[in-house]
């Protein structure tokens, strides 16, 4: 952890993270702490989990947005404000400024879940669809901000976004007053920034350790560099925690009062998310999972108690899909194999046969005949099949191979 002087930190303080609380109180939801057996015996030593998707509006969000704008001065409510999101921001907002009385648009990527829109929308805010990347869709909203005068509400570059974020540190200690490690992941940075300033300030022993995506990991650059720089096209299924550059005010408190930062693949947290769906019961987004993701990947790294952070559940029905089939794919509980077989009746029962031998569950069956990489009577099989775990899949390859079957992948 690097150190640096008093007066070169950005204006957020315990008082700060306190004073957001008292103005949350009525607002934000207390969330609750869940304890996970399967983690604990995995890092052996209590895991706790923050659950942060079960906040209103589904994530933190809410926090950091409602204490911004509520800090506004009155002509600049009366200007109303306006956000780029595609999620969870757009979410914060929408509700925060309801509750204010403020106007609020919010503009979101015209490939947007509709789920999101249809959210944002519901809880008061006018959606505008601009752009198909985030950048485009935040140079709209600063350029609506110019033209009308509406207050722009940065997702995590403000000292008072950090300081609503940061009353999930407060709870955190509450809650679990013996924690050792809190770890959380990190996008833009002002949700671990928040937690570390009143964690840090009340509890300097308590190591804070952030998470990102191996694909969007801006922090890891910036902090061997000293300042925030750019990562080109970060790329990840975790949208909550894919942002290209940390911010100004984040990272300072990031680079003075973080710990650490890891990364964790796509694999790890696919496996992560389905590890709270079917262990906990909770359904969590990517970048909520990510903690979970860490613990999983390197769990003897961590002095307990931890506590994970779950920082939303907002996943789109469709893209929950995808992440499942890749987590049990990963776990080798889910094979995707083409077999080429001789086209004559009955091939296709005696191949299911095999399968069935084998104790392997057919989920899906595509069969093609006429293709140019086929010989005149051969026909190409693609069997999508639910197995027990990487030994049975191997069992499901070899008993393929011992009925003299040509398998393609």
């Amino acid at each position: 952890m690097n150190h640096r002087t008093a007066t070169t930190l950005p204006p957020v303080a315990l008082d700060d993270v306190r004073g957001a609380r008292k103005m949350l109180t009525g607002v934000a939801r207390v969330t609750a702490m869940e304890g996970s057996r399967r983690l604990s015996q995995l890092v052996g030593a209590p895991v706790h989990l923050k659950c942060e998707n079960l906040q209103r509006t589904g994530s933190f969000k809410l926090r950091g947005a409602y204490v911004r704008i509520a800090g506004l001065l009155p002509e600049e409510r009366a200007a109303g404000v306006v956000a780029a999101s595609a999620g969870n921001h757009a979410q914060g907002v929408a509700l925060a400024s309801s509750l204010l009385g403020v106007r609020s648009t919010v503009f979101m990527p015209k490939g947007a879940p509709l789920p999101k829109i249809s959210a944002t929308e519901d809880y008061g805010a006018e959606v505008r669809l601009h752009g198909h990347v985030v950048d485009e869709t935040l140079a709209a909203a600063q350029e609506y901000a110019e033209r009308t005068g509406a207050v722009f509400i940065h997702p995590f570059d403000h000292p008072d976004v950090i300081a609503g974020q940061g009353t999930v540190g407060l709870e955190i200690l509450e809650q679990c007053p013996e924690v050792r490690t809190i770890v959380v992941g990190i996008g833009g940075g002002g949700l671990a920034a928040g937690i570390a300033v009143a964690v840090k300030s009340l509890r300097p022993d308590v190591r804070v350790v952030g998470v990102q995506a191996e694909g969007a990991a801006a922090y890891v650059p910036s902090l061997a560099a000293g300042r925030p720089v750019v990562v080109e096209h970060p790329a990840t299924m975790a949208d909550g925690i894919r942002v290209g550059r940390p911010g100004d005010v984040p990272f300072a408190l990031v680079e003075e009062l973080v710990d650490e930062v890891r990364t964790v693949s796509e694999d790890a947290l696919s496996t992560a998310l389905l590890l709270c769906l079917e262990r906990a019961k909770l359904v969590v987004e990517p970048a909520g999972a990510s903690p979970v993701a860490a613990l999983l990947s390197e769990p003897h790294a961590f002095e307990g108690p931890v506590v994970a952070v779950l920082s939303g559940g907002n996943v789109d029905p469709l893209l929950m899909q995808r992440i499942l089939r890749h987590g049990l794919s990963a776990q080798g509980r889910y094979l995707a194999v083409r077999v080429r077989l001789t086209d004559r009746p009955g091939a296709l029962a005696a191949l299911l046969g095999v399968l069935s031998g084998v104790d392997a569950n057919v989920l899906d069956v595509s069969h093609v005949r006429t293709d140019p990489r086929l010989g005149l009577t051969e026909a190409e099989v693609e069997l999508h099949l639910e197995t027990k775990g990487p030994a049975h899949c191997a069992e499901v390859g070899q008993a393929l191979s011992r009925a003299g079957y040509t398998v393609i992948g």
